[in-house]
């Protein structure tokens, strides 16, 4: 079906040229260096646009180190583009320039698997996204509807770790904006969106007990290992069907013939509401105190739901149903699933904003060492986007 609008023509070619200029960049979450170049290329990029392209500092950020000390974690700048400010109508486009593969990971190259498909870090989640992005804005301030329409473009530095030294920023830029398009890669490899998600939260649990001599007197200390235990079972425990919980990583103890004094556990939970969530944080509050009074231990809890549940209002479906009609006028046939998987979409519906968030480009196996880029996504979701921020500009949502 032919389209009975205009758009600029894509080009492919320079976003695959991105791309893989891009992923030859390492931009790991804790490789400061490598997102210093990266949100410097990508600033350049972005002054195409009408607007300011600034670098902004990451929010402070602590964790718990495993001796349960906290510490501040530190985080890469994040990339703020403003397009005329102070328009009537304005939406919010994000991105994320880190990936999962740190600076020591085997997987640093591109190689093509055959003429359409490029496997690379990266590639798919989601510097080929950003192009997609860059590409559809450029196009949209081509076209006539251009000047009813502002924007905001958030690329941050840590989406891959919960965005929590850019989750504020994410809030300020989401607050009254129209909509927003945020460009993970496609849910499936054939371009379905993401739908409804869950949530998730990220816990540390510090315990401590009382050493003493696993031979003359271990009735004298109170050991943190086994309290840690009792709590992983008890977690374990208050699990329902809106609700998992994941024990991750147990830390502590010693010698053999020391009774441990100190555990530190690692959890992680995915509520399917936020019912299920405040439930969680209510027993979560019991189950410490019972392990604490059954134990005779002090436990100390870090960290917390990061990123709401995210389910899909009559607004939002409006915005979904839009892509699916730019879709259509383009030829491709746009579905969507809910998913268990969380980004930066999650935090935006928090917010009160409609959301589509995987706006990006066809591809799969991402967060792993055969992470592919199906090439001609690019222009076809470029044109999508394009299409989409056209629609919004002419007044498609109230």
């Amino acid at each position: 079906m032919m389209p009975s609008f205009s758009l600029p023509a894509i080009d492919s070619a320079a976003m695959l040229a991105q791309v893989e200029a891009w992923s030859a960049i390492n931009t790991g979450t804790a490789n400061l260096g490598g997102l210093a170049r990266q949100a410097e290329a990508l600033q350049e990029a972005f002054a195409v646009l009408p607007g300011t392209a600034e670098l902004v500092d990451p929010a402070p950020v602590s964790a718990i180190a495993a001796d349960g000390s906290a510490f501040e974690k530190p985080h890469g700048q994040h990339l703020v583009v403003r397009v005329r400010p102070h328009a009537n109508r304005r939406i919010l486009l994000t991105g994320h320039m880190d990936t999962v593969f740190p600076a020591d990971h085997p997987f640093q190259n591109q190689r093509w698997l055959d003429s359409d498909t490029l496997s690379g870090p990266g590639v798919a989640d989601m510097k080929g996204g950003i192009a997609v992005m860059l590409q559809a804005l450029m196009a949209f301030e081509e076209s006539s509807a251009a000047s009813s329409l502002g924007y905001d473009v958030l690329i941050n530095s840590d989406e891959e770790t919960g965005s929590l030294a850019s989750a504020d920023l994410i809030a300020e830029l989401a607050a009254g904006k129209l909509a927003a398009l945020t460009y993970e890669p496609a849910a499936l490899p054939d371009g379905t969106l993401a739908h409804e998600r869950g949530g998730t939260g990220n816990y540390s649990v510090v315990i401590t007990g009382r050493s003493a001599h696993a031979g003359r007197n271990p009735h004298e200390g109170r050991n943190a290992v086994v309290a840690a235990a009792d709590l992983i079972l008890r977690l374990k425990a208050l699990e329902r069907d809106d609700l998992t919980i994941n024990p991750a990583k147990l830390e502590g103890g010693g010698p053999n013939n020391v009774v441990p004094d100190h555990a530190l556990l690692r959890f992680n939970i995915r509520p399917k509401s936020t019912t299920a969530g405040d439930a969680f944080e209510r027993d979560f509050k019991r189950l410490i105190a019972a392990v604490e009074a059954a134990h005779e231990v002090h436990c100390h809890t870090h960290g917390g739901v990061t990123r709401p549940p995210k389910p899909v209002d009559a607004r939002e479906q409006k915005l979904f149903d839009l892509v699916r009609q730019c879709g259509a006028e383009l030829g491709q046939d746009i579905r969507w699933q809910s998913t268990g998987g969380v980004c930066d979409g999650n935090n935006i519906a928090a917010c009160g904003v409609p959301v589509v968030d995987t706006m990006g480009v066809r591809g799969g196996a991402i967060h792993s060492a055969a992470e592919y880029l199906i090439v001609p996504s690019l222009a076809e979701r470029a044109a999508l986007s394009a299409r989409v921020i056209q629609r919004l500009a002419e007044g498609a949502l109230p």
